[in-house]
């Protein structure tokens, strides 16, 4: 592996850190250059009801980012079954071409009487459409409320939570003021043996995880962003790494953790757990990716209309995970979506030994579409939509498919083909602990 200095490769981080922050919408793309380029395509259509006009928005939208080439007549029969299902009535048009669906969603739309009534017709109408798109139930219907509380997971930002309210400290209080309030609130909650007690428990360990660590704090205090990962050193020679989701800080949270650790010379193997991860911002993959695998390296494809995309890592090895010989990476059936990239990622180039169970199967890219043409001056919407396919090294689709580990728990003797691989009973016992420990 190639070296860098500590110093240059804090640099790099942090403003990678801050260009994620402005550029990244998370789960999905958030292209404003494209966006603007389909607006504009749908306007030119000249609708005068506000409704169509929405309609047809949508209808260009999809048929242009999509992730798979849709005919007029696909979906056409979308909108006529949507229709069919919201009015009750057979909806028929004798040739299906774009016009005479524009009549007959303007019929529909002139047959309600009550201006609310438009509005949920249409913008149910629409839901079902994108709800109804392969994979179904993916693509949806937003509106302002849903697109920001999206934005918010992806960026593991919990408005509604106040961590210092929780430790009912001040934003200013010191490292010795959030320590007291935290024994004081656990010591009187341990003996509260309710469901109730004890989760106010979990979520006091909570915000001490996460207001006792400086950079953490520092990061929750910018961006109001908690932390992605757990980690513990469980021996001096293996570290433990969590990750339980990708957001535009856990690159940062990253190259902090390994720091912490990079001490010595005995400690030589990585737990990378991606167990029940839910994804999240896979903008970010080019660069988290590189620490593992170096620069420039191809890392993995998105698929679109029939068009293939290759992307490359941005960055080279982090110096703080050079030292690990040994890795480990756990999947189970619920690492999903970005995590499903990393793990295919790191069984093509060797990093680690995968282990535990297929991964879920979730490999689906979503953009968020601004739309032009509203209808609601008290609702803005948006088109949350399937836009790429991710593929595994040998070309197949994650979707459906998953990720498949080198090592599945799932058969006899797993232990000993672990064993065997590494040639360390160590690991192989914390391996069952952990996974035991899941389960």
């Amino acid at each position: 592996m190639a070296k860098t200095s500590k110093k240059s490769a804090l640099i790099i981080f942090s403003i990678l850190f801050s260009l994620l922050i402005v550029g990244t919408a998370g789960i999905f793309y958030f292209k404003n250059r494209k966006i603007q380029t389909k607006t504009e395509q749908s306007s030119s259509r000249n609708i005068k009801d506000k409704y169509v006009s929405f309609l047809f928005e949508v209808y260009d939208t999809i048929q242009k980012n999509y992730w798979d080439k849709i005919k007029d007549e696909q979906l056409i029969n979308l909108y006529l079954l949507g229709a069919e299902k919201l009015t009750g009535k057979k909806q028929e048009i004798a040739v299906k071409d774009q016009k005479n669906l524009e009549k007959l969603l303007l019929q529909n739309i002139k047959e309600i009487n009550e201006e609310e009534k438009k509005k949920e017709f249409t913008a149910t109408l629409v839901d079902i459409v994108l709800a109804n798109l392969q994979p179904f139930g993916r693509s949806r219907l937003y509106s302002q409320k849903e697109e920001v509380d999206l934005k918010n997971r992806v960026k593991n930002i919990n408005p509604e939570i106040d961590q210092y309210q929780v430790l009912e400290v001040k934003k200013d209080a010191s490292a010795e003021e959030i320590k007291k309030a935290f024994e004081d609130k656990s010591s009187q909650l341990k003996t509260d043996t309710s469901d109730e007690g004890q989760q106010k428990l979990a979520q006091v360990n909570k915000a001490y995880e996460m207001l006792s660590d400086e950079k953490n704090r520092a990061i929750y205090n910018e961006s109001g962003a908690e932390p992605t990962m757990e980690y513990k050193l469980l021996t001096p020679q293996i570290f433990y790494l969590h990750i339980k989701q990708f957001s535009p800080t856990t690159i940062e949270e990253l190259v902090n953790v390994t720091q912490k650790v990079d001490k010595g010379e005995t400690l030589d193997t990585l737990i990378l757990d991606l167990r029940d991860n839910v994804g999240g911002a896979i903008d970010g993959l080019p660069y988290f990716l590189g620490p593992f695998i170096g620069n420039d390296q191809y890392a993995y494809q998105f698929f679109h209309q029939d068009v293939k995309e290759d992307f490359k890592t941005k960055i080279g090895w982090l110096p703080t995970l050079v030292r690990f010989k040994k890795v480990v990476v756990l999947v189970n059936e619920n690492a999903q979506s970005s995590a499903e990239v990393m793990a295919a990622v790191l069984k093509k180039y060797n990093v680690g030994i995968l282990v535990g169970t297929a991964t879920k199967g979730w490999g689906t890219v979503e953009r968020v579409f601004t739309l032009n043409n509203q209808f609601d001056p008290n609702t803005k919407y948006s088109v949350f939509l399937v836009h790429s396919l991710t593929l595994r090294d040998d070309n197949q689709p994650i979707e459906g498919k998953g990720v498949e580990p080198n090592i599945n728990i799932k058969n006899e003797g797993w232990e000993n083909e672990l064993t065997k691989r590494f040639n360390s009973p160590v690991l192989t016992q914390k391996i069952k602990e952990i996974v035991a420990d899941k389960n």
